[in-house]
């Protein structure tokens, strides 16, 4: 059977949470070393993950069902081109900080979602 179209968009989003966080512990773990150049990598890898999200997520979003609501669906767009927009302006910037600040609001706290998590939660079919 095969996998509904919100449920698949969650999945690669759920995927995606992962492999962004990977990158960012491997510049975590290169920055604790002393290891800079490693931090930056792990940092740059993070944000060009995020500023895919839009071009890669497309397909996935024009399968969702014609019936669902256009504002649920523009909200969806609008969201993930959120997340790709702030991380195109932190590689065009090249900042390290913005990089690391990506996906966390002003007040986050350690063991709370971040932003793609929370609006991954929002997902639901």
């Amino acid at each position: 059977m095969p996998t509904p179209p919100l449920a698949a968009l969650r999945q690669w989003l759920e995927q995606r949470h992962a492999a962004v966080m990977a990158a960012e512990g491997r510049a975590l773990a290169c920055l604790d070393r002393g290891d800079l150049p490693g931090h930056a990598d792990g940092m740059h890898e993070k944000a060009r993950l995020l500023a895919a999200l839009r071009e890669e997520s497309a397909p996935l979003l024009a399968a969702l069902p014609p019936d669902m609501d256009a504002a649920e669906r523009e909200r969806l767009r609008h969201r993930l081109h959120c997340f790709s927009a702030s991380a195109h302006n932190a590689l065009r910037l090249d900042s390290l900080f913005y990089m690391s600040a990506l996906l966390y609001p002003e007040d986050h706290k350690p063991g709370q979602p971040d932003d793609l998590q929370a609006f991954i939660a929002t997902l639901t079919d």
